[in-house]
């Protein structure tokens, strides 16, 4: 995974320059390591704690909020140029804050009917089905079949102890993160900074706030709900972008992606803390193979 997101997601962040042989010391490596780190505990905890707002604004108006508080905080920090961008410039960055309001979406209703942990792990196939293709190497074969058993064993050899509407919308969020990473990668290049990422932030917000409308009405201001709403979107988009930005200036794009891979777990580890959400030893295997998959096709990617 390569964002910081908006998915129990992570929003996109630029690939760095490769560090230079014994830039980054055991020592020194110690501090972007950490600023990962703390970005995937950051949109994991978030998630859980979107989890239990549920209740209070539905999954839809969780998502509005979400979306629409980043959108003013990154449009507030950015302050994005509005003249002199294409039309592709504009069509690249409405798609990339469609394919957002999407993967939000999918996800927040997948985790109102599954754990956090076995939701993302069926998140990141998305973008472990991407890093395969991408690399057309033989060996990614195996990493794929080894998300697919990952898959089985989560899944009881047919998911029957998951509801099956909310493994679908958990799959359907992991297309559209890999859609994501694509549309933000060109987004990047065709907007200066973070400019693009305000912008289609603020396009997402926009296509969620009438269905959050619908499906919530006046909970979305009620000063609680307003409240953890913004502490949602400040841990799951804000922070962590920012942690991780940081961490790429340092930290080798090899790296960030393996460690980006641990993200399953690091949901599961939130949704026992703060929701209770057991794991069996059979779902745990399913999440390490998931991870060992995720992690050795994005090996084998940047290492061709």
């Amino acid at each position: 995974m390569t964002t910081p997101s908006t998915t129990g997601q992570s929003t996109p962040t630029p690939t760095p320059s490769p560090a230079p042989p014994g830039a980054l010391g055991r020592r020194g490596s110690l501090g972007p390591v950490g600023l990962v780190l703390a970005g995937g505990v950051s949109v994991q905890f978030g998630g859980a704690l979107a989890v239990t707002l549920m209740p209070r604004a539905g999954a839809l108006g969780v998502v509005t909020l979400r979306l629409l508080v980043a959108a003013i905080v990154l449009i507030l920090v950015c302050r994005p140029r509005l003249r002199g961008h294409s039309r592709t410039d504009w069509g690249t960055v409405v798609v990339f804050g469609i394919t957002m309001a999407a993967m939000n979406g999918l996800f927040y209703q997948a985790v109102a009917r599954i754990p956090l942990g076995p939701a993302v792990t069926l998140e990141v196939l998305g973008p472990l089905a991407l890093s395969v293709l991408a690399s057309r190497r033989a060996i990614n074969l195996v990493w794929a079949g080894l998300g697919l058993c990952g898959v089985f064993l989560l899944g009881g050899g047919g998911f029957g102890g998951l509801d099956p509407l909310g493994v679908a919308f958990a799959l359907g969020a992991g297309a559209m993160w890999a859609a994501y990473i694509v549309f933000s990668a060109r987004t990047g290049r065709r907007f200066p900074q973070a400019d693009g990422l305000a912008l289609a932030m603020a396009v997402a917000a926009l296509l969620f706030l009438p269905l959050g409308i619908a499906e919530s009405g006046a909970k979305l201001t009620d000063p609680v709900t307003i409240g953890l709403g913004a502490a949602v979107a400040l841990l799951s988009s804000v922070l962590p972008y920012t942690l991780e930005l940081l961490a790429l200036r340092r930290l080798p794009a090899s790296t960030f992606a393996v460690l980006m891979s641990l993200e399953p777990a690091i949901a599961a580890t939130a949704g026992f803390l703060l929701l209770g959400q057991t794991l069996s030893a059979t779902e745990a295997a399913a999440i390490a193979l998931v991870i060992a998959a995720s992690m050795g096709a994005v090996r084998t990617q940047v290492g061709r």
